[in-house]
């Protein structure tokens, strides 16, 4: 492996699936940054729970799961849109419009949940560095 990959892929911050709203892993308050994008990204009756709160990985695992439900929610949308919308009543148009939107989503949903993994494997891997000493 070349310099360059390695440093891809031990370096999540250089990335483009790395999220902005993150500081890279190692750097002051980097994790605080990543508990923050996670939590924002949960519904916010989670925010109370303490083992999520207290625990990043947690949280970080509860994200992705999150995330999977909404991409298989919005595939379904989008795959039953043109046989379930007409006899509700809804225009063409307005069903055409409706599908690029999940189209749309889905595209960010995937790169949202490519940001968890890159966050989660952080976590773990400075969690797992905190253990040993």
């Amino acid at each position: 492996m070349s310099y360059t990959a390695r440093i891809t892929t031990l370096s999540p911050e250089l990335s483009p699936d790395w999220p902005c709203q993150v500081k890279a892993p190692g750097t002051r308050d980097w994790e605080r940054t990543a508990t923050r994008w996670l939590r924002d990204l949960l519904p916010a009756r989670y925010a109370g729970y303490s083992p999520l709160t207290r625990h990043h990985v947690l949280l970080a695992r509860h994200a992705q799961l999150q995330l999977t439900h909404e991409i298989r929610a919005v595939r379904v949308a989008l795959q039953t849109s043109r046989a379930e919308l007409p006899p509700m009543g809804v225009a063409e148009a307005v069903i055409e419009n409706t599908i690029r939107m999940y189209a749309t989503e889905l595209e960010q949903l995937g790169r949202l949940a490519r940001g968890v993994r890159l966050v989660t494997d952080a976590l773990v891997g400075d969690s797992a560095t905190h253990r040993r000493f």
